[in-house]
């Protein structure tokens, strides 16, 4: 659980009235982004306030008519995916860098110089992002920005996405648990098993 000096405040108004509950900056983002998190480590305390600095809480029957629960971890989880949390200028910048390094990563991986059939490197992505100036959204993920970005990063760089097929035959004694694995490195076009107790499969992996 966020303590409350590290909470920030996270406000929704509806139906007229406002509400309040203080959370922790980093998760709220995540949240927003459609992540689960455990709203637990969320709250710096299970209260829904009308004005959290007065210390003033919701009255139950107000959050039953505005919410139709009173259950805080729901109600506060409307209030910061409709509301708006308020981050401090060096949380802003900390989720945007994190941002932007995961939206590289993302690139480096999935994409290729269709000139040297090679990934770029990531400081050649990071310097093209800055030369162009792109802005990074804290609150939409890093998959759902990658698209439009690789579009602009196409006026400065060569590049495009690139995924190749690869077969893979597993042993018997190792097909049940790399089943599972597989499915983290890319996407499993077709599978087989074998008479032998064995795993063939076709996946579609990121080039880089």
């Amino acid at each position: 659980m966020v303590s409350l000096e590290e909470a920030v405040i996270a406000r929704l108004t509806a139906h007229g009235e406002k509400f309040e509950i203080l959370v922790d900056p980093y998760l709220a983002a995540k949240l927003k982004e459609g992540l689960n998190v455990d709203m637990d480590e969320l709250l710096a305390i299970d209260v829904v306030f009308k004005d959290a600095n007065k210390g003033e809480k919701a009255p139950e029957e107000l959050l039953m008519k505005v919410f139709g629960t009173t259950d805080v971890k729901e109600i506060a989880k409307k209030i910061i995916l409709k509301g708006h949390v308020q981050l401090t200028a060096k949380q802003r910048e900390e989720i945007r860098e994190q941002k932007k390094k995961q939206i590289i990563t993302i690139i480096c991986k999935n994409t290729i110089n269709p000139q040297t059939d090679t990934p770029h490197p990531p400081h050649r992505i990071e310097k093209a992002l800055e030369e162009l100036k792109i802005n990074i959204d804290i609150y939409k993920s890093a998959e759902e920005q990658v698209p439009e970005i690789i579009k602009k990063l196409k006026r400065v760089l060569p590049i495009k996405f690139e995924k190749r097929d690869i077969a893979v035959k597993i042993p018997p004694e190792f097909a049940g648990k790399a089943y599972n694995v597989l499915h983290h490195f890319g996407s499993v076009k077709q599978e087989e098993w074998a008479n032998d107790g064995s795993l063939i499969v076709l996946i579609e992996i990121p080039s880089g």
